[in-house]
């Protein structure tokens, strides 16, 4: 059976990140009433404010909470679960690729490119194995628990190596997200290790390692140094100029960045990778030009540009997946650089030129937004920032943090059980519990059903 698609006159958005989302809660309504329709594609039925990932890690709000739905506040937009594989823009087509390996052809009339950024990784041995990254929901889930699991269970073990390899945990790359998650990491340790008589504070070696000579490129210099003493103030280690060069079976390589030397080699069960994104690979299954990092080239008025720099007409992009001129001259390159704060701004500007473009009097704007600068948060009571070129610290900054994100979290619903797990926090404290084996949810009953007899006489 085919899916069913509506033939009215569509607006393509690809990708239901910040862009898209935004873009679909702009226009839906109003494309509606001019006889169109707003259809958005995205592998996930939800969006992921992925600000707040550290925070998951860290268990101060519920990880559903940071997922805005779909289908749930997009009522007025034709929703496909299903990956764009490629688009044709001369033919005003994109193949989308849907769950049980069926694929379908989404004619469009405009098409918005704004699938955002993945994770980008370098080919270093044994990474792909046991490293973890923190762009997902489910990422950021899966580490939370690791981190409880390994504490339980090094908790109970004899063999003091296995202990030191199950008490191990590295994070690579000190970009905002690096230590935003290797502090709310030291954080739900510590508070996780007070509850076990069984473990001390000095059994844990956290460590975090930055290819680079500083850390957080966002703040002032002087703020990222104040980071590094307040982080290695906490037990910390934090590694600068060094690099991950192995992470053959959990056996970690870390090499000086000067001379390629060896600084350190152990084992860890738990590695995270934070060293920088890289924009979605569907810009380059597209038919739009691309520049050498792979982004789709924009001007800046969100509209898709042809190598010769001219408009392609019905066709815009913004976001991580876009190379938008930073016309305040900040960025670096002369581009925006890909964070929440431009791509929240940017899909606010495009729905409005795209529909007065397509449906309204043809009046197009430019993107042109200073920074509001950044706050990180460090842990409960402590962060670091320079919003509105203030520099602020601790409990300030972190009530500007949450301030900030609470606000941006998109629709009034996520916003309030959001601060509502932030209330729960403060009056019952954090949440340590554990859940295991969401990888083999099946295992009960598995063994429960006789699942192990069964397969043991088999192979008898």
């Amino acid at each position: 059976m085919a899916l069913k698609l509506s033939e009215k006159p569509r607006i393509l958005l690809v990708g239901g990140g910040y862009v898209g989302l935004i873009v679909a809660q702009q226009l839906q309504k109003k494309v509606k009433a001019a006889g169109g329709i707003v259809t958005l594609v995205d592998p996930l039925p939800y969006m992921t404010y992925q600000p707040f990932l550290p925070e998951i890690v860290g268990g101060h709000i519920e990880a559903r909470h940071a997922l805005v739905s779909h289908r749930r506040h997009l009522k007025d937009t034709e929703v496909i679960t299903g990956k764009v594989t490629s688009v044709d823009h001369e033919a005003k087509i994109a193949m989308v690729a849907l769950d049980g390996g069926t694929s379908v052809e989404v004619p469009y009339q405009d098409i918005v490119m704004g699938a955002g950024a993945n994770t980008r990784t370098f080919p270093i041995e044994g990474l792909a194995e046991h490293g973890i990254g923190l762009k997902t929901i489910e990422e950021a889930v899966s580490l939370r628990n690791k981190i409880l699991e390994r504490l339980e269970s090094a908790s109970t073990m004899t063999d003091e190596a296995a202990k030191r390899r199950a008490l191990s945990f590295v994070v690579v790359g000190g970009g905002f997200a690096g230590i935003e998650t290797i502090a709310e990491m030291e954080d739900i340790i510590r508070d996780a290790v007070k509850h076990n008589p069984r473990l001390s504070q000095s059994d844990v070696r956290l460590v975090l390692v930055e290819a680079m000579g500083r850390i957080m490129p966002e703040v002032g210099e002087d703020q990222a140094v104040g980071v590094v003493e307040h982080l290695r103030g906490r037990g910390v280690e934090v590694l600068l100029n060094t690099s991950l060069s192995s992470a053959v079976d959990g056996e970690l390589v870390l090499i000086s960045m000067k001379d390629k030397s060896e600084v350190d080699r152990f084992e860890a069960d738990t590695l995270v990778w934070t060293a920088g994104v890289a924009a979605n690979a569907v810009a380059r299954s597209s038919s739009f030009p691309v520049d050498e990092r792979g982004r789709i080239t924009a001007s800046a008025t969100l509209q898709i540009i042809s190598e010769e720099g001219d408009v392609i007409p019905g066709a815009w992009t913004a976001g991580d997946i876009a190379a938008v001129p930073d016309l305040t001259g900040a960025g670096p390159g002369g581009f925006c650089v890909p964070n929440a704060q431009h791509a929240l701004r940017q899909a606010k500007l495009l729905a409005k030129n795209l529909f007065s473009a397509r449906y309204g009097n043809g009046e197009i704007k430019e993107y042109k937004h200073d920074s509001l600068g950044a706050v990180a948060g460090l842990g409960t009571y402590k962060g670091v920032g320079n919003p509105m070129g203030i520099k602020l610290k601790g409990v300030f900054a972190w009530a500007a943090h949450r301030g900030y994100h609470g606000y941006a979290m998109p629709t009034l619903e996520r916003k309030l059980r959001v601060v509502g797990g932030w209330a729960n926090e403060f009056v019952f404290g954090r949440d340590i519990a554990e859940v295991r084996n969401l990888d083999t949810p099946r295992k009960a009953f598995f063994e429960a059903a006789g699942g192990n007899k069964k397969k043991a006489a088999t192979k008898s």
